[in-house]
């Protein structure tokens, strides 16, 4: 009963739009990769998902943000069933738990800026690509997030509504033979090339 009220609530925070160019009753493994700019970032996101998608996607989260308080350990394990990772650890530990957070059922959703921007959408870390070279048969799509450091500015805690847009693209796969600096660039473009549509 909480996980759709989070939802709903969700979506009523953000406002706005959301628009799909692929599938979004897929029972395909994905990992949904996003632009980073709210704590708000990756609900949104999940409340869009339908809700057969929603109860098998788990969002990948900073362990030091989702552990620092009971109501966040409750709600990033018992609601949100996230993938929490130590930014202080390496990145195999990191692409690790996230392979592992996967296993045979469960999507992802993760932001491969790897911290909160302000407007332009930044230079994708590598943790991305070793995922998908590690979990080559699980379909990537872009997602591209605008208006939620709106919603939700860095250093607030109160919402406010606003009218946010979420965009689903496309899915795309790293190619054979593809450097990492060549994917990494192309993920990063499909996000970007979302909000100009």
């Amino acid at each position: 009963m909480i996980a759709p009220a989070i939802a709903a609530t969700g979506r009523l925070v953000g406002g706005g739009s959301v628009s799909w160019q692929t599938d979004p009753h897929s029972d395909r493994q994905r990992i949904f990769f996003a632009n980073h700019s709210s704590h708000l970032d990756f609900v949104l996101v999940w409340a869009h998902l339908p809700p057969a998608v929603r109860r098998r996607t788990r969002p990948v989260a900073a362990q030091d943000y989702w552990e620092g308080g009971p109501a966040r350990r409750y709600f990033a394990a018992s609601v949100f069933d996230a993938v929490l990772i130590d930014r202080n650890g390496g990145g195999k530990e990191a692409v690790a738990r996230m392979v592992e957070g996967l296993g045979d059922s469960h999507s992802l959703i993760v932001f491969p800026e790897g911290t909160r921007g302000s407007g332009e959408v930044a230079d994708f870390k590598s943790g991305l690509y070793y995922l998908a070279c590690a979990r080559p048969d699980v379909e990537l799509v872009p997602v591209s997030l605008e208006n939620l450091n709106r919603v939700l500015p860095k250093g607030e805690f109160v919402p406010v509504p606003m009218i946010s847009r979420v965009v689903f693209g496309p899915g795309l796969r790293l190619e054979e033979g593809e450097a990492k600096a060549d994917f990494l660039e192309r993920a990063r473009g499909a996000v970007v090339r979302l909000r100009d549509e």
